[in-house]
């Protein structure tokens, strides 16, 4: 799902797990669970860390995203900044409501400018593959 404001885009993505926030908290802040969905990376849940997260390279592309947390609101929100390269900066969040089943997981990656399709595009594809992979980190936790 994306929308458009004012100038720039957003994907949004929102799914119900039938697990409690504790546990979708866990698979989005513990380095080792970040890497079986996500990438490579040196995450720290704190505001201001910087992390990176890290691929294979590609032709044109290093492979590495640098990062910067923005908000930590345990088993809430998620905020942090998104730029694979120069000339793109997103901000990736993440809220998580508990629900009668589980919960709510909701995440936006805002911030891509209309020059810019192509990420557009690729960002789009990657967060349902990448959804599906956190989908099955959360359900595979004690």
């Amino acid at each position: 799902m994306t929308e458009t404001s004012a100038g720039s885009r957003s994907i949004v993505i929102e799914r119900e797990f039938a697990h409690p926030p504790e546990k979708v908290w866990r698979a989005l802040t513990q380095r080792s669970l970040i890497e079986q969905w996500l990438l490579e990376n040196d995450f720290e849940a704190a505001v201001g860390r910087k992390f990176t997260l890290r691929t294979a390279p590609k032709p044109g592309w290093n492979g590495v995203i640098d990062c910067e947390v923005m908000v930590v609101e345990p088993t809430t929100r998620l905020v942090y900044s998104w730029k694979p390269f120069e000339g793109l900066t997103t901000v990736v969040s993440w809220t998580l409501t508990p629900t009668m089943n589980g919960t709510r997981v909701r995440m936006e990656q805002s911030g891509f400018r209309p020059d810019q399709n192509g990420a557009f595009k690729g960002a789009s594809y990657g967060w349902q593959k990448f959804f599906g992979g956190l989908e099955g980190v959360v359900a595979g936790l004690e």
